[in-house]
């Protein structure tokens, strides 16, 4: 995770709410509750879900190379009791050169 840098037009950002109480299952709803069940071992039924995805985004600052993007999504979801959050990346969509970004003490993972 780091820095996006929109301020000169490139790359866009795009977010959809689903609001699933009561309401018939979306494909992607589902997905990502089987993806909750499978890796964090517990049954869950969304209540809420924002998807938020960042198309083509430059690194902070945007000047140093606006042709190496990346692509990657972030998707928040509650049951109302426990909440999630998934961040998914493009296949191949990482073309940040992680050498010129500013920290350079950085973990990667989760936790």
């Amino acid at each position: 995770w780091d820095d996006a840098d929109f301020s000169r037009g490139v790359g866009t950002t795009w977010y959809q709410e689903y609001l699933t109480l009561s309401s018939p299952q979306n494909p992607l709803i589902r997905d990502v509750e089987a993806k909750i069940e499978r890796y964090m071992k517990t049954s869950y039924t969304a209540k809420w879900t924002l998807k938020v995805t960042w198309e083509e985004a430059p690194a902070y600052p945007s000047q140093r190379d606006d042709a190496r993007t990346n692509t990657y999504q972030a998707v928040l979801t509650t049951d109302g009791n426990q909440a999630f959050a998934l961040f998914l990346y493009q296949d191949g969509g990482m073309q940040w050169d992680y050498t010129k970004l500013a920290a350079r003490n950085v973990l990667i993972g989760f936790s």
